[in-house]
């Protein structure tokens, strides 16, 4: 039984992570100390524009950036990220495309702080140039 209970704490453990925004890119959608959870994307799926992902920083492959998806280019392997605040955003219009293998995840859900709780949906509305 502690065996099965250990084998799904480490699924989880790579299937779900918990991030936390910094500054204000992705302001107003997303605000500084948001706190996130990012699902890890199934084998063979691509984000959607629209959708806000994590992905380390190119400039700092330790640090994760929360952005909004702006572009996907399958047959490149690459999507182009945005912050929704364009003012406030170091992104893709910056260093560049990322490559699809380097998406952490998707942003499901807001569950911090309190009453600021709840889905993090995709939007058609974000920035592309």
């Amino acid at each position: 039984m502690a065996g099965a209970a250990t084998v799904t704490v480490a699924a989880l453990a790579r299937t779900l992570r918990r991030v936390e925004v910094t500054g204000d890119s992705m302001a107003p959608a997303l605000l500084e100390g948001d706190r996130l959870l990012v699902v890890a994307l199934p084998w063979r799926t691509f984000p959607a524009p629209g959708d806000v992902i994590a992905v380390p920083d190119p400039r700092a492959p330790g640090r994760l950036l929360v952005k909004r998806v702006a572009a996907v280019d399958r047959s490149r392997g690459t999507v182009e990220v945005r912050g929704d605040a364009r003012h406030a955003s170091t992104d893709s219009r910056t260093f560049g495309p990322v490559s699809l293998t380097s998406v952490v995840g998707r942003a499901v859900y807001r569950y911090g702080p309190p009453g600021r709780s709840g889905p993090v949906g995709r939007s058609t509305e974000y920035h592309r140039a």
